[in-house]
């Protein structure tokens, strides 16, 4: 299944759903709408994904756990996550696919910078993704080069995790350490990113910082329980 969270995204998401439908026929598309406030459930139906609609408003991770567990509970194998905005490109899903097949790992992140590239972000959230990267390096015992990429492909042991469990708000980066706690192993796959689609991003450079405040402190809460528990 292809799994795709959008709040207010009218402007692009009939454009990724079809796609996605034009490159897999047979694949099911499912559009979580964040409870926005546009016409974004109306346009992505029309596009021929299948939409759930949450009553309230509960930001990218609250949205990916209810996709996770609909997915979960309808017994799929295998989830790719892409976003509502255009920037993933759909050409890149069996390459992520690919090696959870093979390798044993629970999780495969598609990434701008495995092949050396510095990607096209802005020089805050270069500044963030060098922060994590060294952060997580000791945390997870090997480098990430993208942590913030929300191109993902998940397994059925990994969905079953999220399904139940996930972090809220800028959930990419702790779902990491998550897995980690649970012995989890992850890829990353080189993967090219496209300029977004339409409408603006939330994360604005004010934004941005608050983000990166909020995952730090989130990741040395996770890192805390994580320790307890072990020594208990």
């Amino acid at each position: 299944m292809i799994l795709i969270p959008a709040y207010n995204e009218e402007a692009s998401i009939s454009y990724v759903v079809e796609e996605i439908r034009q490159s897999y026929p047979r694949t099911p598309v499912l559009v979580v709408n964040d409870c926005s406030a546009d016409s974004t459930a109306y346009r992505a139906a029309k596009s021929g994904a299948r939409v759930l609609n949450l009553p309230w408003h509960l930001g990218l991770g609250g949205a990916l756990q209810a996709g996770y567990r609909l997915a979960f509970e309808r017994g799929f194998e295998y989830v790719v996550r892409l976003d509502g905005d255009g920037q993933h490109d759909p050409r890149f899903v069996p390459d992520l696919l690919q090696p959870l097949t093979v390798s044993g790992a629970q999780m495969a992140i598609g990434s701008r910078f495995t092949s050396g590239g510095e990607g096209n972000t802005s020089v805050i959230r270069s500044a963030g993704i060098g922060l994590f990267r060294a952060l997580l390096r000791p945390i997870l015992g090997r480098p990430v080069h993208d942590p913030t990429s929300g191109f993902v492909a998940v397994n059925r042991e990994a969905l079953e995790v999220f399904s139940k469990s996930f972090p809220l708000e800028y959930p990419e980066i702790e779902a990491l350490v998550v897995l980690k706690r649970r012995a989890f192993q992850f890829v990353e796959v080189p993967v090219a990113m496209r300029a977004r689609r339409g409408g603006r991003s939330t994360i604005t450079p004010l934004k941005s910082i608050y983000y990166i405040l909020h995952v730090l402190i989130g990741v040395l809460v996770n890192i805390l329980i994580f320790d307890r528990r072990k020594w208990r």
